[in-house]
This record gives C-alpha cells, structure tokens and sequence, in this order.
C-alpha cells in the first residue's frame, strides 16, 4: 500500500481518488440501491395516489393485515406533509443517483457540496427510519415497498458517508478514518440492517 492511499486525502472527490479501487464498488452499490429505491417511490406513490381517490382501494404489495402497503399509506404519517411519501423517496434518490453518475463519470466535486449532499441524505435516513418505526410499533403493518427503501436508504447513506470520510470531505478523527478505510463500516450498517429484520421476523413471522 503506497503513502497517499494510508493518508486521508484532500477534501475533494477528484478523478485520482475515484481510480482507487475501494471507491468504483461503493459507488456502484449506491448506483444499484439508488435505483431499486426510485422504482420502489415511483411505484409507491403511482399507488398512493391513486389509493386517495378511494380509501378501500388495495395495493398490488398488499400480501396480508400484516404486511400491508395500503394499510400504510392510509396512516396520516404516510402523509406527513399532505402528499404521499413516496415524493420524498423520489426527490432524495433522483439526487443521490444524479451525484452517483457525476462521480463515476469523473465529476470532481467541491467539499461543501459533498458535505450538503451528506446532510440531505442524513435527512433521509432518519425519515426512513422514522417511519419505519411508526409502522412497526403505532400502525402495526409494513409496506413492503417501505421496507425496501428503508434498506436502500440506508446502504446509500452509508455508501456516501464512506466516500465523503475516505476522501477527507467529511471531516473525521483518524480512527474513524482508518476504521471505514478498512471496511469495517459496512459491519455497523449491516449489524442495524440486520436488528430490523430479526425484529420483523420475531414479531410478524415467528
């Protein structure tokens, strides 16, 4: 391993950092998430939309009482702010997704914008999961398209926050550095990924 790949780079995404080896697989599962999480919002809020036109309207992801897109969406948290959430869904993937191209095409992005990007998505997350705990412990039924961007969410969150620490952009302590330069980040997302699923497996399906 040479000098400059053990020292925390400059606080820009440049076309040099973007030939490391580590950077081409995370952004490709940026790519991938964001991708199956945009068709999951398209998809959510064509039927949400059309299940505000009639309450009793069922949704194609409605498998059960349990698992249930439109029980959901009949929630006034699936409306937070008077529209379907699934708008929202489309706005954050559309920008990750258009900031996942620019990189892989070669974009050289400032810090600030990398910074406000990673704050956008911060937003995000805690919405995602937000939800997700109110389906889980007020609502009492999961979207299954919810659930998948819940999982896309987080593992774009996680894949920028990666790019943004590893190239110095999101300012960080050297363990930190050295702890997501190793990989070791993606154990912490998975280990919270896993403890949602084990929980909708030992309280819905168990």
């Amino acid at each position: 391993m040479t000098t400059q790949e053990t020292t925390a780079p400059e606080a820009q995404v440049d076309v040099e950092a973007l030939n490391r080896r580590w950077m081409l697989p995370t952004l490709i599962e940026m790519l991938v998430c964001g991708l199956i999480g945009l068709t999951a919002s398209f998809v959510l809020s064509i039927e949400a939309w059309e299940g505000a036109k009639n309450a009793g309207e069922t949704f194609s992801c409605d498998l059960n009482a349990t698992f249930s897109c439109s029980t959901v969406a009949h929630s006034w948290q699936a409306t937070l702010l008077g529209f379907p959430n699934a708008f929202f869904g489309i706005l954050f993937e559309a920008v990750v997704l258009t900031v996942t191209v620019a990189l892989l095409l070669g974009a050289r992005m400032p810090r600030s914008f990398m910074l406000l990007i990673n704050v956008f998505y911060t937003v995000a997350i805690l919405f995602a999961l937000w939800l997700f705990t109110q389906s889980f412990f007020v609502i009492h039924a999961l979207c299954p398209w919810c659930l998948t961007i819940t999982v896309t969410t987080t593992l774009v969150f996680a894949g920028l926050t990666r790019i943004n620490i590893r190239t110095g952009a999101l300012p960080s302590p050297d363990g930190l550095w050295d702890f997501v330069s190793r990989g070791r980040d993606w154990w912490v997302w998975g280990a919270l990924l896993l403890v949602l699923a084990l929980a909708v497996v030992f309280r819905y399906l168990v």
